[in-house]
């Protein structure tokens, strides 16, 4: 038996708490920066960790639906402190953009529809546009790297612009796993010694069932009870459940389910996908943003925390039941190929959302146009944190309105 399934327990689930909240108030930069943090803090310094251990971590985030840098905080607080750490884990990372993402919310809503309109805001919406950009050339680069997979991301982004909504998003991701079952050549990652963590199967078993429960259950009470707040809990649960990709593939699953009915308006939408940016921590918590500023449901705070319990629930579900049977997945050839076309279908995604709504919103003008510009290359050339950019871009749309 490997040393580290031999390991204690180091940390107490009051003590994870409060390094995940320091991580959750200084982690700017997205989820491969989480990730890096994340390293530094239980790899590096506290050595709690091993490297292998941490991979094998990242390894089953990145194929999970979800945000990949959440659930493998959620991850490394289940070492620690079994389900206790893991749900300390989660709250410490995401409670302050939850916080903070609240509160921009509810002065939004307390300006009223002037505030929405105003330069500042529209200013945002250019930010997004920016650091969408900056997501689809980083992935590409990473997960397209030949012929097959960038043509495979194409005919993904297509797919989702001719046929919006989510149907077309989950048809993309099951035709790029059938792409990589059909034609990618064995991927790397191998067979090789697992350094996993154990977890009790029975409580694996029991999140696994629970997970599915919900997903096929969740939209037949929401029929029969036509209520609010069960409708939105399952929109968000099913958000979090079928989004692969991390944070930023989100928002086109989001803004079908939030935008499309009215609950939410699109510059209401948008502007609160820029000031996600200017915060530390998962950008899911941008559920917390959409349930304060919805009419629709309870709104306030109570909405936040049922949006955002509803968008995490199935990462927490989905590690917690997944992590004893992850070796044994990871090593099928088969299983690897459709990972490979999966994530070129997520290029694909990001890159219809680049389009529209993000694009299609925030560029209106050529000055737009240079404003996104300038912040694209801020991002990408001169490596200047997003919180700074999505600053600088609020700042430039408020003058805009006045120049």
């Amino acid at each position: 038996m490997p040393d580290e399934m031999k390991q204690k327990r180091t940390l107490s689930a009051g003590q994870v708490f409060l390094v995940f909240l320091k991580l959750g108030l200084t982690s700017f930069g997205g989820p491969v920066a989480h990730l890096g943090y994340f390293r530094e803090e239980f790899v590096v310094r506290r050595r709690l960790l091993r490297d292998e251990t941490y991979a094998d971590l990242m390894a089953l985030c990145q194929f999970l639906p979800g945000p990949a840098s959440s659930q493998v905080g959620i991850a490394v607080g289940l070492s620690q402190a079994g389900l206790p750490g893991a749900l300390a884990a989660w709250t410490g990372f995401t409670l302050p953009s939850a916080v903070a993402l609240i509160l921009f919310g509810l002065g939004i809503r307390a300006a009223g529809e002037a505030a929405v309109h105003g330069g500042w805001l529209h200013g945002l919406k250019i930010a997004a546009v920016a650091v969408v950009a900056q997501a689809v050339w980083g992935m590409a680069k990473n997960l397209c790297p030949d012929r097959p997979r960038r043509t495979m991301a194409l005919a993904a982004a297509g797919l989702v612009l001719a046929f919006q909504g989510v149907g077309g998003q989950i048809g993309a991701i099951a035709a790029g796993g059938l792409f990589g079952i059909l034609w990618m050549r064995e991927t790397e990652g191998g067979e090789t010694e697992s350094h996993l963590i154990p977890a009790g199967r029975k409580t694996a078993v029991f999140s696994l069932l629970l997970f599915f429960s919900l997903l096929f259950c969740l939209p037949l009470l929401a029929a029969a009870t036509g209520n609010q707040v069960v409708i939105l809990f399952d929109s968000f649960f099913r958000s979090g459940a079928l989004v692969f990709g991390g944070g930023h593939v989100v928002l086109p699953l989001l803004q079908a389910e939030v935008v499309n009915p009215g609950w939410v308006g699109n510059d209401l939408f948008l502007a609160g996908y820029g000031a996600a940016q200017a915060v530390p921590g998962p950008l899911f918590t941008f559920s917390a943003y959409l349930g304060a500023v919805m009419e629709e449901g309870p709104g306030g705070w109570s909405g936040g925390a049922l949006c955002l319990t509803a968008i995490f629930l199935p990462s927490f579900l989905l590690v917690t039941g997944l992590i004893p049977f992850w070796d044994l997945l990871r090593r099928r050839a088969l299983v690897r190929r459709a990972l490979a076309g999966v994530n070129a279908a997520v290029v694909g995604l990001l890159l219809a959302a680049l389009y529209t709504p993000v694009w299609s919103s925030g560029i209106l003008s050529t000055a737009d146009f240079i404003l996104g510009l300038a912040a694209f290359g801020l991002l990408t050339v001169w490596r200047v944190t997003p919180w700074i950019v999505v600053g600088l871009c609020a700042l430039g749309g408020a003058l805009m309105t006045v120049l």
